[in-house]
């Protein structure tokens, strides 16, 4: 028996969230004491792969671009094959497309948000966030074959030497009827996905062309650059910048949130956020309410000479 873990690549290689997926498959590996399989499409190089505790790849070659159904399937074929009862899944939206697809095919118990590796094994039981991330519950698998889907940033990168012999994959790939694909791609800057810091920003920039403060800021920091969704909704920002309950969700080491109000919607897809620092001019701005760190200050002053300092600091600490 094996647990399996689908690791995500992007045009050939894996990001952070795909190690981290398969650092947390590692520790339940050693957890639940069986061995670590991954299935990964079209890596160019699963060598890493190793430094995280994986003992086998399943290397899948194809040009089939990413199906919910098909790649649900396919990881199906793999689970199969390696008798498989315990699998992990990222919470990219591509997995999240297609966990439910592949819970249906293995008629197995799906978790999402899933923070932490299982209190015991018999019963199977974890611990998720629930309620937009308001609140923790522990909650038990019972089927046979049990899907956990990792909230992202919630375990951390922990490397762990293994084998990692590479096999070439060849399941039979089914048609299907449904299309679903990926619309994140790779640039060359940092994505939310990834980030470990997330600076954003709201309708307080009062239009684009103010967003190099933001840009500058996230820059210094190697973070990555999002926005509010009326900003995303006013053509300032790309959509694919939007955060929140209805955007993408943020679990970042630390969130900064700059001209942004708070609305309860905002603040439910932020929450996850492990360290929140506000900057608004309004004292009784809600986000305020949920801040770890706040400063009450004009943005086109605090943000330039907060990013001035920082420049200072990196340059005396090189």
């Amino acid at each position: 028996m094996s647990v399996l873990v689908y690791i995500e690549s992007e045009n050939g290689n894996f990001k952070k969230a795909a190690l981290e997926v398969a650092s947390y498959a590692s520790a339940l590996a050693n957890q639940t004491n069986s061995a670590l399989t991954a299935v990964v499409f079209n890596a160019e190089d699963c060598s890493i792969l190793a430094k995280y505790g994986v003992d086998q790849i399943l290397n899948v070659q194809t040009t089939q671009d990413f199906n919910a159904e098909v790649y649900a399937d396919v990881i199906k074929q793999a689970v199969e094959k390696e008798h498989s009862k315990l699998v992990v899944l990222s919470s990219s939206a591509d997995s999240k497309y297609l966990a439910p697809m592949l819970c249906v095919g293995l008629k197995a118990g799906y978790l999402p948000n899933v923070v932490s590796l299982p209190s015991s094994t018999i019963p199977f039981q974890v611990k998720r966030s629930v309620f937009t991330n308001k609140a923790f519950e522990m909650t038990e698998i019972t089927t046979e074959v049990k899907i956990i889907g990792l909230s992202n940033n919630a375990f951390g990168l922990v490397e762990k030497s293994a084998s990692a012999s590479v096999e070439v994959f060849e399941p039979i790939f089914k048609t299907s009827k449904i299309t679903v694909k990926g619309i994140d791609r790779a640039t060359d800057k940092v994505s939310i996905a990834d980030a470990d810091i997330v600076v954003s920003a709201g309708r307080g920039l009062k239009g684009p062309e103010n967003w190099n403060l933001i840009e500058n800021l996230a820059e210094v920091l190697g973070a990555a650059t999002a926005c509010s969704k009326p900003v995303s909704d006013l053509g300032w920002r790309p959509h694919s910048e939007h955060v929140g309950q209805t955007g993408k969700p943020v679990a970042s080491n630390l969130y900064i949130a700059i001209g942004i109000s708070g609305a309860i919607q905002h603040l439910a897809g932020v929450n996850s956020s492990k360290i929140k620092v506000v900057i608004n001019t309004d004292p009784e701005a809600p986000f305020f309410k949920a801040a770890d760190y706040g400063i009450v200050g004009d943005a086109f002053d605090v943000v330039p000479k907060l990013t001035e300092k920082l420049k200072a600091f990196k340059a005396q600490n090189l």
